[in-house]
């Protein structure tokens, strides 16, 4: 039996099309759409991201508090300050891994991040998830709030508490040992869902806020002392989780 001309072209054109289609459906590495995961970090460079770094205002040619080394986004400690998303966000998934590098020490990520420099001419208003070495996962409230069960055993009597200087402002988390030895990468989760944040560090959750005082902002990282290195920022926005 013959082939018709018509017919020769069927399959290949179809194959043609698939791959194109394939290609427009694809997900895209970084990309801020809906539904598909983001790359806060390049492995580069610190595009997408700005420093706030009080002691900066009056030298500019101080020594960066936040660099990029051997593809890893490093907290050098001091100068103290923060680098931030240039975007706000809100209802997602953060994930990172990170590490003290030499000494253990003091960092954080901050959520819903806001108003520069509300805090001791520093910090943001924020709720902030401490990295601290063996309190990770502990909330610290930056001149916003948050509740947790057991209040008063996990920051302390009532008539301390407060958001801006001199308060009480630390809720403790809830486990004890979730953090990897010195020198070993942890792995931290951060989800952000309406006015509820929880947080698990290498697979245990150890803290679960709800009734935030913000539901969205930019994301921080500290230079709090320490040398911290950070990779793998990923941020999934919530539309591809199940709530």
């Amino acid at each position: 039996m013959k082939t018709s001309l018509s017919n020769r072209f069927i399959f290949p054109l179809t194959g043609l099309y698939l791959l194109a289609l394939a290609s427009v459906c694809a997900p895209t590495h970084g990309s801020d759409k809906e539904g598909e995961s983001i790359s806060l970090f390049n492995g580069k460079d610190l595009t997408g991201w700005h420093a706030d770094v009080p002691k900066a205002d009056d030298n500019p040619d101080i020594e960066p508090s936040f660099i990029v080394r051997d593809g890893k986004l490093v907290s050098m400690g001091d100068p103290r300050g923060h680098l931030i998303t240039d975007k706000e966000y809100s209802n997602y998934r953060l994930e990172l891994e990170y590490r003290f590098a030499g000494e253990p020490g003091n960092c954080g990520v901050l959520v819903h991040a806001s108003t520069p420099r509300a805090l001791y001419k520093m910090f943001p208003k924020s709720i902030e998830v401490q990295m601290m070495h063996q309190n990770a996962g502990d909330f610290w409230v930056i001149v916003e709030d948050i509740q947790v069960p057991n209040m008063v055993e996990r920051r302390g009597p009532k008539e301390k508490w407060g958001i801006t200087e001199g308060k009480a402002r630390r809720i403790v988390n809830l486990t004890e040992d979730s953090e990897k030895p010195l020198g070993e990468w942890n792995r931290m989760r951060i989800e952000c869902v309406d006015d509820e944040v929880k947080v698990w560090v290498n697979g245990e959750m150890v803290n679960h806020g709800f009734d935030s005082t913000v539901t969205k902002g930019h994301i921080a990282l500290q230079a709090e002392g320490a040398e911290v290195e950070f990779r793998d920022l990923t941020l999934t926005p919530i539309s591809q989780l199940s709530k």
